[in-house]
């Protein structure tokens, strides 16, 4: 196991040998310095000591707790085409991680072409804009700034803030926070010694909770008054890069695939595609937001030896237009939330509209 898979392992209450508790022991006390930090800096903002940005239209933020995912994008995407049900123009506001124009303030998409790259703007607001037509989406690592350049050219009727739990800088008309149901808080302590970005008192800062990858079964903490709704995350189907239309996953059933992922938890994908019947032969994580160069693009070509295709992720499918030549039949999986009782969701969404 690697080192950074040990930390995961910790990290999330998985991991509870002898090695483990020595590693938690060491990183105890950096791990308290850092909740009181951010435990400050929360209180901060909620006394008026730092200053809270408002856009004047309504401001919908999804974010989590922990570091990893949580089912954030689908999250993001699955609102977007609600809001754009009821006729409301939707913008996206990213930081744009990861991208060469990370810290600069630029759009994306303007609902009708997708003006950036995945390279230039990071994998997750171009996902988002190519899967979800019509979606306007910009980045900005000041997301007060986004959104003001967004309602200067784009005249969005309502902001999704992705990631935004944090960002406190901007004011949320309804703040979304998401929380695994297999291990919603992990082992309980913040960085570095769990998962955790801020103590768990940080939840009492949510309009509401979304309780993600859930089966139905689970009966998710009730945090105080806070309502809370369960949803579920589905392989719908998979494209054909570059723009091929999206067939049902059954299309690949005996065929020999081979499975890559640059995301926070690739293990839960590549069993995904199993439960789904496929022939998956081999698997290659690689590191969350992974940038694809020659070096992942060589360990794709050695690794497809015998197969008869690739499947990937949206978001790394939206990383790879320039290698498609160069590889087998690359397939991008389509993944979408499903709400198991969708309705204190649509009730908060009623109360912002």
């Amino acid at each position: 196991m690697s080192c950074t898979g040990f930390w995961r392992n910790l990290a999330s209450g998985e991991e509870r040998g002898a090695a483990a508790r020595l590693l938690g022991a060491v990183l105890a006390i950096p791990a308290v310095l850092y909740g009181l930090v951010v435990r400050l800096r929360a209180l901060a903002y909620a006394n008026g000591l730092f200053a809270v940005r408002r856009l004047d239209r309504p401001v919908i933020s999804v974010g989590n707790l922990t570091v990893g995912g949580t089912g954030k994008t689908p999250m993001v995407a699955y609102l977007a085409r609600r809001l754009m049900a009821r006729g409301k123009r939707v913008a996206v506001i990213s930081r744009g991680y990861g991208g060469s124009l990370e810290g600069e303030t630029r759009i994306v998409s303007d609902g009708r072409t997708v003006l950036l790259t995945a390279a230039e703007a990071g994998d997750e607001p171009v996902h988002l804009a190519t899967s979800v037509p019509g979606l306007m989406a910009v980045i900005g690592a000041d997301r007060y700034a986004a959104g003001l350049l967004a309602l200067e050219q784009l005249d969005p009727d309502v902001f999704i803030l992705d990631d935004g739990y944090q960002h406190l800088r901007l004011h949320r008309d309804l703040n979304i926070l998401l929380m695994d149901c297999r291990r919603p808080l992990g082992n309980g302590r913040t960085l570095p010694a769990g998962l955790l970005r801020e103590p768990r008192a940080a939840i009492r800062r949510a309009d509401l909770v979304v309780y993600t990858r859930c089966t139905g079964g689970e009966a998710p903490a009730v945090h105080g008054m806070i309502p809370l709704c369960r949803t579920g995350h589905a392989l719908t189907g998979a494209a054909l890069l570059p723009d091929g239309e999206v067939q049902p996953l059954g299309a690949l059933r005996g065929l020999r695939g081979v499975a890559f992922a640059g995301i926070a938890e690739p293990e839960g994908f590549f069993e995904a595609l199993r439960r789904e019947g496929l022939n998956v032969v081999a698997t290659i994580p690689f590191a969350d937001h992974a940038s694809y160069g020659e070096r992942e693009v060589s360990m794709l070509r050695e690794a497809a030896a015998g197969a008869d295709y690739l499947i990937t992720t949206g978001k790394d499918g939206v990383k790879l237009s320039a290698h498609l030549a160069r590889l087998l039949p690359v397939y991008a999986t389509v993944l979408e939330m499903r709400p198991l009782d969708p309705g204190p969701l649509e009730a908060a969404l009623d109360k912002v509209l």
